[in-house]
């Protein structure tokens, strides 16, 4: 189900949040798919289960997967994670452009910025 490259600067479990988020959001798991047991895939992948945890829990917060007690973790609906994404990757635009301001870059700039990666 999922690799981990220990050349890669990503942490551990950055890199199997990142890895379960692309399965979810690419249909190799489906809504309401349960995922692995934290214990199952602390074994399959020989790290600590509390790697897996954290991956886990930044998931749940950011919506792609839900947990119920005592029957484990599930990919969420897409329009769930996708809302809870959606809200975060604004958060981190409004951050950007704060920042461009700040480096006075105009609003001009930014605006060309934006058309242009619009248009892509």
């Amino acid at each position: 189900m999922l690799t981990l490259n220990y050349r890669d600067s990503r942490p551990i479990y950055g890199q199997i949040k990142d890895g379960l988020r692309r399965l979810i959001v690419t249909g190799a798991l489906e809504p309401d798919e349960k995922l692995p047991s934290v214990r199952s895939m602390a074994v399959e992948l020989a790290i600590n289960p509390n790697t897996i945890q954290r991956a886990y829990a930044e998931l749940e917060s950011e919506g792609f997967i839900y947990s119920v007690p005592g029957k484990g973790s599930f990919a969420s609906r897409k329009q769930e994670a996708d809302q809870v994404r959606r809200e975060e990757l604004l958060g981190r635009l409004r951050e950007l452009i704060a920042e461009l301001r700040y480096l006075n870059v105009s609003d001009g700039e930014i605006l060309a910025l934006m058309k242009e990666g619009v248009g892509q």
